[in-house]
């Protein structure tokens, strides 16, 4: 059997150090750092860590809202198609930051661009 992606990017070490370095670079970012003003970012960290673990084919241990119901309040204040361009470039700019393989990259990238609809409700 074929390694999950989760494997080959280097499992919980590298989603965690992904996660931090990403959030890092969203809160830095004018056009969508509001969107976390009110945001427990310690729980925030944790549960997009267990999300995409799950999300890339480790451990399912992901107990949170779906990606419609958790993203509902935030498209009420507007979230957009322009805000998930920049979340998901933060996303591809941290991958390559952590010199991840880009066929991963690449992965990755498709599964985030997959949950487009769900996130922005439509």
């Amino acid at each position: 059997m074929s390694e999950s992606l989760f494997q080959r990017i280097g499992g919980t070490v590298a989603v965690d150090a992904a996660v931090d370095l990403f959030y890092r670079k969203v809160l830095m970012d004018p056009h969508v750092m509001h969107f976390f003003d009110s945001t427990d970012m310690d729980d925030q960290r944790a549960k997009q860590k267990s999300f995409l673990t799950m999300a890339f084919g480790g451990p399912h241990e992901y107990t949170g809202q779906d990606l419609r119901a958790a993203h509902a309040p935030l498209v009420a204040d507007g979230l957009n198609d322009s805000h998930f361009d920049r979340v998901a470039g933060h996303l591809q700019a941290t991958l390559e930051e952590l010199e991840v393989d880009e066929n991963c990259i690449a992965e990755v990238m498709a599964i985030a661009g997959g949950t487009r609809d769900d996130v922005l409700n439509r």
